[in-house]
C-alpha cells in the first residue's frame, strides 16, 4: 500500500506491538536504511572519492585497491549511525508532522504534505556531524590523523569546538528538504503507473522500481549539492567557506565546466536506483510484516 498523509496503519499480524503504529514508522526507516548501507557502501565510497577529486570512476577504484581490503570499510560506522537515524526521522516525522498538520494547519493536502516532508529534511540536518566524520574517514589524505569515528569526533571538537562538526550544513540543508518533498510527492503518482499488484512479490518489485526511479533522479538533481558538501566537509580546521566560494572553487578547479562538477554522477544514478530501491521496498514490506 502506498504511504500518504494520513496513513495511521494498523496491522493485524504485528512483530513489534510495543512500538505502536506510528513508532513502527521509525523503525522500519531506520531498518531498511541499515541493509541499504551495508550492501551499498563500496560503490559509495569510489563515489565520494570522484566528489572530491573530480577524478575517474577507474581512477577512484584503483585509490581503493591500493589501499586494501582492511580500508574499504573504513568510515562505515557513520553512515549507519547517521542513516539509520535520518532515515527514522524521514519516514517518521514525515508521517506525523502530515497528521499534524493536516489536524491543526489545514490547507491542501499537497502543501501540508510538502511542509511536512521540508520540516523532516531540516530535522535529519541535526545529524550533520555524521556526514562530517564520513568524509574525513573516507578521505585517503585523513588516514593517519583520524583512527575512528569515536577518535574523529573526539579530535575536532577537542581541537576546534562544536561548530567544527557542522561544516556543510547549508548545502544539506538545501538537498534534505526539497528532495524529501518530492520523494514523496511523486511516490505515489509513480506507483500507480506501475502494473496492479496482486501478490507480495508483485508489490515487492513495484516499491523497488518507485523508490530507485526517484533515488535515480532525486540523486543527479541534487548531485551539485553533494559535491558542494563533500568539497566544505573535507576541510579540518580554518575560515568556514561560504558555499558561494566553494562552489567557485570548484569550478574554477575543474576548468569551468558543468559536465566536471557532475563527476562521479553516472555512478551515484546507479547506486541510486539500488539504494532508494531497497529503501523503499524494504520499508514497505516491513510495514506489512510489523
Amino acid at each position: 500500500p502506498e504511504l500518504n498523509c494520513h496513513c495511521g496503519r494498523r496491522r493485524s499480524h504485528v512483530l513489534l506491538p510495543t512500538l505502536g503504529p506510528r513508532g513502527r514508522h521509525y523503525a522500519c526507516g531506520s531498518c531498511a536504511s541499515f541493509t541499504n548501507i551495508l550492501v551499498t557502501f563500496p560503490i559509495q565510497k569510489v563515489l565520494f572519492r570522484q566528489q572530491l577529486h573530480g577524478v575517474r570512476a577507474t581512477d577512484a577504484l584503483r585509490q581503493l585497491r591500493q589501499e586494501g581490503l582492511r580500508n574499504l570499510y573504513r568510515g562505515l560506522l557513520p553512515p549507519l549511525l547517521q542513516k539509520s537515524t535520518t532515515l527514522a526521522l524521514m519516514f517518521g516525522l514525515y508521517e506525523d508532522l502530515s497528521r499534524l498538520l493536516s489536524r491543526h494547519a489545514g490547507g491542501p493536502e499537497l502543501l501540508t504534505c510538502g511542509t511536512a516532508a521540508v520540516l523532516a529534511g531540516a530535522a535529519e540536518a541535526v545529524f550533520t556531524p555524521f556526514e562530517r566524520v564520513q568524509t574525513l574517514l573516507q578521505d585517503h589524505r585523513h588516514h593517519g590523523r583520524f583512527n575512528n569515528t569515536f577518535h574523529t569526533f573526539r579530535t575536532l571538537v577537542r581541537d576546534y569546538g562544536a561548530r567544527e562538526c557542522y561544516r556543510g550544513l547549508v548545502p544539506i540543508l538545501l538537498r534534505n528538504g526539497p528532495s524529501n518533498a518530492l520523494f514523496f510527492g511523486l511516490r505515489g503518482p509513480i506507483k500507480r503507473q506501475l502494473p496492479d499488484a496482486r501478490t507480495r512479490a508483485v508489490h515487492l518489485v513495484n516499491d523497488f522500481i518507485c523508490g530507485g526511479l526517484l533515488g535515480a533522479m532525486l540523486g543527479i538533481l541534487f548531485y551539485p549539492c553533494n559535491v558542494l558538501k563533500t568539497r566544505l566537509q573535507s576541510q579540518v580546521g580554518g575560515d568556514f567557506l561560504s558555499s558561494r566560494q566553494a562552489l567557485l572553487t570548484i569550478w574554477r578547479e575543474r576548468g569551468g565546466k558543468v559536465t566536471h562538477l557532475f563527476r562521479g554522477a553516472h555512478l551515484n544514478y546507479h547506486r541510486s536506483i539500488l539504494s532508494w530501491g531497497i529503501i523503499n521496498a524494504t520499508y514497505e514490506l516491513l510495514l506489512k510484516l510489523m
